[in-house]
């Protein structure tokens, strides 16, 4: 196995194995490790028919001494629950969800980058009905699996801005739809919009509430983040909105710095008044965002070149944390190996 750490991308990439588990008759298997990277599924599995699918996205990190830990799993592990609980799924226990990662971790423990070479090594657990349905009802099995891939940066410019655009054409989410779990059918949805903003040269979507468009919901996969003028965090409260691990984690840190955070409504023709704007997740903890077009108008924020301050010291301090130069939070990782 030859891997340059230094060049890896954001996709998929073969490893050695994955772990999966079956429900069936309310209860879990043991779980088996697969080297095939193939399914033999039914053909009215319920994730075929109705879209049973929810999956999450974590990341492993190998530290300066050589020991591997796990980011904020059990974040991810309640995330999954609520999703399952929205469209019908089986729990995955937490001790079942840590137990599958920290096996899939370790079973691929030499695919998980070295430290310094800023890689992870990103883990992907996936829950879909598996049971046959044609009546549209929940179906009698389930299937669990956690696959890893090592993975570079999201965005190849690093910090380096980017342009977001608001097609008004496409909505996200619909207000008590399934905008705030992370399931298959909002991804589904939201290539087609995706597409269109790259064709006119913008790399990522905003998305503003289905109801009235005038207030923000979030990215097209990340959430909004905002840093006021006077040194304020400021992010959307959006039933819509799906709650991300980086941005509770990010708020987490702002407080501890001292600065002051407000989740609140964030009407989109506030964002000019704002000193930076960022999208953050799992994939890119922050990307700065410095345009925003919707339409024949152009919201110039932050920034032409660069990463405000704010917000650079916030992805610092998460980045020192996950690769372990600074101590983490009580239960924010999970040592592996």
């Amino acid at each position: 196995m030859t891997i340059d750490w230094n060049s890896l991308g954001f996709q998929y990439m073969a490893t050695k194995c994955h772990v999966r588990y079956t429900w069936r008759d309310g209860a879990w298997d043991d779980g088996v490790l697969e080297t095939e990277p193939y399914l033999k599924l039914h053909i009215a599995a319920t994730v075929l028919h109705y879209g049973q699918a929810a999956f999450e996205g974590l990341k492993a990190f190998r530290y300066q001494d050589g020991q591997v830990r796990v980011f904020r799993g059990s974040e991810n592990a309640q995330r999954m629950n609520d999703s399952a609980d929205r469209i019908l799924m089986a729990n995955v226990p937490t001790e079942l969800f840590r137990e599958a990662v920290n096996r899939a971790v370790r079973e691929n423990i030499e695919y998980v980058p070295p430290y310094g070479t800023g890689g992870a090594l990103y883990i992907r657990p996936l829950l879909f009905g598996s049971g046959p349905q044609i009546g549209v009802s929940p179906a009698d099995e389930y299937t669990f699996i956690v696959l890893v891939v090592p993975v570079g940066d999201y965005y190849k410019g690093g910090l380096a801005p980017v342009t977001a655009v608001v097609d008004n054409r496409y909505d996200r989410a619909a207000p008590r739809g399934v905008g705030h779990v992370k399931v298959a059918g909002n991804y589904a949805a939201s290539l087609l919009p995706g597409l269109e903003a790259k064709k006119q040269g913008h790399q990522i979507n905003l998305y503003l509430d289905a109801r009235t468009n005038s207030f923000v919901d979030e990215f097209g996969t990340a959430n909004f983040i905002a840093i006021t003028h006077d040194g304020g965090y400021v992010t959307p409260d959006s039933e819509c909105a799906l709650p991300s691990i980086t941005n509770r984690t990010l708020m987490a840190l702002a407080e501890l710095e001292g600065i002051p955070v407000v989740r609140r409504p964030i009407a989109f023709d506030e964002i000019a008044d704002f000193a930076e704007v960022g999208a953050c997740g799992t994939a890119v903890i922050i990307t700065p965002v410095n345009r925003i077009v919707r339409g024949d108008h152009v919201t110039e924020v932050g920034p032409r070149d660069g990463c405000g301050p704010v917000l650079q010291k916030l992805y610092q301090r998460v980045r020192a944390i996950q690769v372990g130069d600074d101590p983490a939070p009580d239960g924010w990782t999970e040592k592996v190996i």
